[in-house]
């Protein structure tokens, strides 16, 4: 690592110095904070050791500066006038650890251990997310659809607010990718972005998740939780599916976004976040408050901006687009970079609702790629439930299996439903079962 030492004392850059380099690392010095912000301004630094007492100046006022111009830069504060107060107000301003003078070079070497191991974790959440990148197709937040440009510029323009944001649309639409999206033009970018299915878990469960618990709240409840609105602070909290939320919780989710305020199940203890809430639902929120499935004050809560977004069968700009944006992405992955789509494959692209939406398209086009055995993806690898105009109507009684018939016909109704329990009545099933088949069979 490269350590930059910040002190007016001669004798202690010396000592430190001699230390830090017998543990392989580089070394800078500088006598005063002026030389020390120059020298952060030119270099790059993975530690720095700042004395509390510069002469006249400041350390603290010197640790804010750095702290501004290097938010991620581990910085130590090291002083012969260690008091509970002064390293309380270091930390808060943002100091990596407090060093009391004297100092062994053993303490030394602890703290640049911790550093070093917070490093090699910082290098591995990059790799994961390197590695989630390259099995994952990322889908571009830009559109040639004149509905879907106006509704990203809403939610882009409001992401730098605190404003709760509503995302409504169908089963596949992208709402959690835009959703994300949203999260990473926020002032919390650099937050976490925690997700909670609220069809998931029982109500009980589903509360425990939201808020957390103590320990003896309920059966089970063996030590104490904390739960996603906590993980989510200082970031983006987002609620998938929050028409599916039990009217129980929905009070609290409402205290939630009105005060910042939540407890603990089983706690009395109230509790702040500066979490920022964006929500999404396949539902008719509307239409739930209008049959009583959802407070109305927490609709309108939760509606300051709301977008809809149309399903893909409406976004023809955007269809094709896709399509070759995801044999791209899956013929780099099988090293088939030569593969393209025959004219039948993209006249039945073209000609299909898509009721599963961009999810449908992506995993008929990955399983495409998988099955192609030259250079051209035809319509003949897209499965059964992808049919063309000419065998729509015969899939009843052709050669395929009963799952291959109940996903297809899912797809449909999922497609013509205007909500996910108007979709289980047609199918004579409960919502929690269709939600299940939906999840196995990614719809």
């Amino acid at each position: 690592m490269r350590v930059l030492i910040v002190d007016d004392e001669k004798s202690i850059r010396t000592s430190t110095s001699a230390a830090i380099q017998a543990e392989g690392h580089q070394v800078d010095t500088a006598d005063n904070a002026q030389v020390s912000l120059l020298k952060l301004a030119d270099e790059a630094y993975d530690l720095v050791f700042l004395d509390l007492r510069l002469g006249d100046e400041d350390g603290l006022e010197v640790l804010g500066q750095m702290k501004r111009a290097a938010p991620q830069l581990p910085v130590v504060v090291f002083t012969a006038y260690a008091s509970v107060s002064s390293a309380v107000a270091a930390i808060q301003r943002g100091a990596f650890d407090y060093l009391e003078k004297p100092f062994t070079p053993e303490h030394l070497r602890q703290i640049i251990s911790r550093v070093e191991k917070q490093r090699r974790l910082e290098k591995k959440i990059v790799d994961l997310e390197e590695q989630i990148t390259l099995q994952s197709p990322s889908i571009e937040l830009v559109s040639g659809d004149p509905q879907m440009v106006r509704i990203l510029d809403v939610l882009f323009r409001a992401a730098p607010t605190q404003a709760a944001v509503l995302i409504l649309g169908e089963s596949g639409t992208g709402k959690s990718v835009l959703a994300r999206g949203v999260h990473e033009r926020s002032t919390c970018k650099d937050g976490p972005f925690v997700t909670v299915s609220c069809p998931s878990l029982s109500r009980e469960l589903l509360e425990s998740e939201l808020f957390g618990h103590v320990k003896g709240a309920f059966t089970g409840a063996v030590r104490d939780t904390w739960g996603k609105v906590a993980a989510a602070e200082s970031g983006t909290l987002f609620l998938d599916e929050i028409g599916e939320l039990p009217l129980e919780i929905q009070p609290k989710l409402l205290r939630l976004l009105q005060e910042r305020q939540y407890e603990r199940v089983g706690e009395h203890k109230t509790r702040l976040t500066n979490a920022r809430i964006i929500a999404a639902s396949n539902k008719d929120l509307k239409d739930c408050v209008r049959r009583g499935t959802f407070r109305e004050d927490l609709y309108y809560r939760l509606d300051v901006i709301s977008a809809r977004i149309p399903p893909l069968r409406e976004r023809a700009h955007d269809l094709e687009t896709l399509a070759h944006s995801f044999l791209q992405f899956f013929s780099r992955q099988l090293g088939r970079s030569e593969l393209h789509f025959s004219d039948s494959a993209l006249a039945r692209i073209r000609s299909y609702p898509w009721p599963g939406n961009i999810r449908e398209l992506r995993n008929t086009v990955e399983r495409s790629v998988i099955l192609a055995r030259e250079d051209v993806v035809d319509d003949e690898h897209f499965p059964a439930t992808v049919p063309s105009d000419s065998d729509e109507d015969a899939s009843v009684g052709a050669d395929v299996t009963i799952d291959a018939l109940e996903e297809a016909h899912i797809r449909k109704i999922l497609g013509k439903a205007s909500s996910l329990d108007a979709a289980a009545k047609t199918l004579g099933i409960d919502p929690a079962t269709l939600y299940r088949k939906r999840k196995r069979l990614s719809l």
